[in-house]
């Protein structure tokens, strides 16, 4: 038997307890890793909890892996024993589709998430196809660096997709555990940046961020002022919005894009879009290829996510500190496996 010791959920919203699962064989294509670091983000509470769909339990959170790769499957390309990786939250993909020959294996259709029918990082051992576990540049410090594996991916492939110049006016809505990442990118991408919270006490930090600007988000005031000033304008918060107003703060050609996953209808006026050639697109996390781009970009630039650190055996501690929103801005585990 194979035993990999983790920290699951048995039932909606319960708590982690110990579970230890056997793995079975390495496939010839997979890597194995020790876990040094795992984030936790919104996308494990919404599985533990069954936010998006019902989930299948017991289940182990983590999809913001990183770790010492310990095995190799015998046909595993490109990586080596020691070496250490990140793992995000996709773990293969079928690799023969168009999208995956055209490198866009984050749209595949056989894509394997992390966390979604498999057990994911909360344990002292994760596996994955060699493709998507992704080598982390020695400048990143691997305590902090698991939550761009998802969250960094997540608002740095909007800036690829979209072809933002640094010349444009960029605007982060949300500065949580994904848009506190969107001020850092948008600004070291050479972006006029502004920040939209609904938070007077986020004001402040999304200055030291590295916003320019601040602008409420639930005052229709500002919004209106706002109006017109935008090319790009990135969503990353979950909660319904006004988004009328968010939409007419964009100039003529802007684009209003999401990455924050928004559970209620969206209520939004076609007129504003259709009068001013305005559009409207949302993405996912990034392919392998993708992420490995966005980790350059953040060790050539030293951006790193604000975490806040629990030994993983604090796992419970851990979740209810970001499920009661208290995590400024993301959260990370230590493996602390005895």
């Amino acid at each position: 038997m194979n035993l990999i010791r983790a920290y699951a959920a048995h039932t909606a919203g319960g708590p982690l307890q110990r579970f230890d699962f056997d793995a079975g064989p390495l496939g010839a294509e997979e890597i194995e890793i020790r876990v040094e670091h795992c984030g936790i983000c919104h996308s494990d509470l919404a599985l533990v909890d069954s936010e998006w769909f019902p989930a299948n339990y017991p289940v182990v959170p983590g999809h913001e892996a990183v770790g010492i790769i310990t095995a190799l499957g015998s046909q595993s390309k490109g990586r080596h024993i020691g070496q250490r990786v990140g793992i995000g939250w996709h773990i293969s993909s079928c690799t023969h589709c168009n999208f995956c020959l055209g490198g866009e294996q984050n749209l595949c259709a056989k894509r394997q998430p992390t966390i979604v029918g498999r057990h994911g990082g909360f344990a002292d051992r994760l596996r994955a196809h060699w493709s998507w576990a992704v080598p982390i540049p020695d400048a990143l410090d691997p305590a902090a660096v698991g939550p761009l594996m998802c969250g960094g991916g997540t608002v740095f492939l909007p800036f690829v997709i979209n072809d933002i110049k640094p010349t444009d006016r960029v605007g982060v809505v949300g500065i949580g555990g994904l848009g506190h990442l969107g001020v850092k990118f948008a600004r070291a991408w050479g972006c006029d940046v502004t920040a939209f919270t609904s938070s007077a006490s986020k004001r402040e930090e999304a200055l030291a961020l590295g916003a320019h600007r601040t602008v409420s988000s639930v005052d229709g005031a500002e919004l209106k002022a706002a109006a017109g000033t935008l090319d790009f304008l990135l969503i990353t918060a979950g909660a319904s919005l006004n988004w009328d107003a968010l939409i007419n703060t964009l100039a003529p050609k802007g684009r209003m894009h999401l990455v924050g996953v928004v559970t209620d209808k969206m209520n939004l006026r076609s007129g504003s879009l259709l009068s001013w050639q305005r559009s409207l697109s949302a993405s996912p996390t990034p392919s392998p290829v993708l992420l490995g781009r966005m980790l350059d970009f953040a060790a050539r630039h030293q951006i790193l996510p604000q975490v806040e650190r629990f030994p993983m055996s604090r796992v419970n501690e851990a979740v209810d500190h970001l499920r009661a929103g208290k995590a400024r801005y993301r959260v990370v585990l230590d493996a602390d496996w005895s």
